[in-house]
């Protein structure tokens, strides 16, 4: 099961124009090792750290610029950079950033990312050969070849956590297609 960690957590970009906190423990911790997150980042894999985004803030004057990014689920992601240095510091998948946020955990500072491992190692049938996996699997961190459930991996508090979040979800796509109908009614 995931781990929990301290906050809050502090991060920035290389430059330092960003600068941001996470309010919580992260819900799950992703290494991902699929080829669309190699090319991305020009690495190995990604480390991603997901939080609600209610939980995460930016704490520069300076706001990151968000790209929109093709993805391997045909959803897309959105990438937040630095304008300055253009060092990614979180991303979310399929959606628009308003409930969770994918931080990279490279962008922690250097006291925060200490306490952040992966708590699953992802998409590992296209994982680079050299990568050894065995301690990983000796600590006890899932590996899977392709994705997972959260049911299988995160800890109770981030299920519970991630529950209560679908239910503002849920709420706010209710309330939106109200007001999608009542638009229609009233153009009739």
């Amino acid at each position: 099961m995931a781990t929990e960690t301290s906050t809050p957590l502090k991060g920035h970009c290389t430059c330092k124009t960003i600068t941001y906190e996470v309010l919580a423990p992260f819900l799950c911790t992703n290494c991902c090792h699929c080829t669309w997150c190699q090319r991305e980042t020009g690495t190995a894999f990604v480390l991603n750290a997901i939080i609600e985004t209610s939980n995460f803030r930016i704490t520069s004057k300076t706001k990151p610029v968000l790209i929109d990014t093709p993805s391997a689920s045909g959803d897309g992601q959105m990438i937040a950079r630095c304008p300055n240095c253009y060092v990614i510091l979180y991303s979310d998948y399929g959606g628009d950033g308003t409930w969770t946020t994918f931080v990279r955990a490279g962008t922690l500072d250097d006291k925060s990312k200490k306490t952040v491992k992966p708590d699953i190692h992802i998409f590992t049938s296209t994982k680079m050969d050299w990568v050894d996996l065995t301690s990983e699997k000796e600590r006890g961190v899932p590996v899977m070849e392709e994705s997972y459930q959260a049911s299988q991996v995160w800890r109770k508090d981030a299920l519970e956590r991630f529950d209560v979040l679908k239910q503002k979800m849920d709420r706010a796509k209710k309330a939106e297609e109200g007001a999608d109908k009542g638009k229609e009614e009233s153009k009739i």
